[in-house]
């Protein structure tokens, strides 16, 4: 059982001066094989590069965010801390775009060794973000759209160019094993045909972990 195997005795680290913030929109508890391994609270956070036309979390990001210090957050998310540590799972950095805030991450990452950190990211950000996202999270959850550039420039209003890049830097730093790459089937900008076209590119580069699926187009999501 779970209270057997793991017990609430484990100190975490509460050295903390100036801390970045981190813009929290949303938590999201318990999720089972969601948002990357085990069971993982997601973070949702404010601010994107991309302005995607069905972008699913429209809503959401109109919302003021709360600043909140790494401390602060883990006070909020440490009560799952059994669940993290008995699954592999942890913290899933999302919302707009996870990588925007790498300060935070820093921070955070020596007061929760034990958690599996997690960013869902486009990677469409300056290279040194990506460099230090390498250093900070186990895993990345990466949402392509398409390779294609004209698709990608349409669908995004921003050129593929840091995105395709980052993900050869991330494939060559962390290992392709550390990446999920999401393809969607989006309605109306690419089909089945340009979908196929993005999975071989991503096999050739040595990513296999490949989510492939279909957008829902919602009134919401335009």
């Amino acid at each position: 059982m779970l209270g057997s195997k793991f017990k609430h005795t484990e100190r975490f680290n509460s050295g903390e001066t100036e801390s970045p913030t981190f813009p929290l929109l949303a938590l999201a508890r318990h999720r089972f094989f969601i948002d990357g391994k085990g069971v993982t609270t997601l973070v949702a956070g404010a601010g994107c590069p991309l302005s995607c036309a069905y972008c699913i979390n429209r809503e959401l990001l109109t919302r003021t965010p709360k600043p909140i210090t790494p401390r602060e957050l883990i006070e909020k998310v440490r009560i799952d801390d059994l669940y993290f540590r008995a699954t592999g799972g942890g913290l899933t950095f999302g919302g707009g775009e996870a990588l925007l805030h790498i300060d935070f991450y820093e921070a955070l990452r020596p007061l929760c060794p034990n958690w599996k950190l997690t960013a869902e990211t486009s990677l469409n950000v300056p290279r040194e973000s990506a460099v230090r996202a390498a250093r900070v999270f186990d895993a990345f959850i990466i949402d392509i759209k398409s390779l294609d550039p004209d698709i990608y420039l349409r669908y995004t209003g921003r050129e593929i160019g840091e995105t395709l890049g980052n993900l050869e830097y991330l494939i060559e730093a962390v290992g392709a094993e550390r990446l999920t790459v999401r393809v969607p089937l989006i309605p109306g900008f690419n089909d089945e045909s340009d979908r196929e076209k993005t999975r071989e590119t991503l096999e050739r580069m040595g990513v296999s972990d490949i989510e492939m699926f279909e957008y829902v187009i919602r009134k919401t999501n335009r």
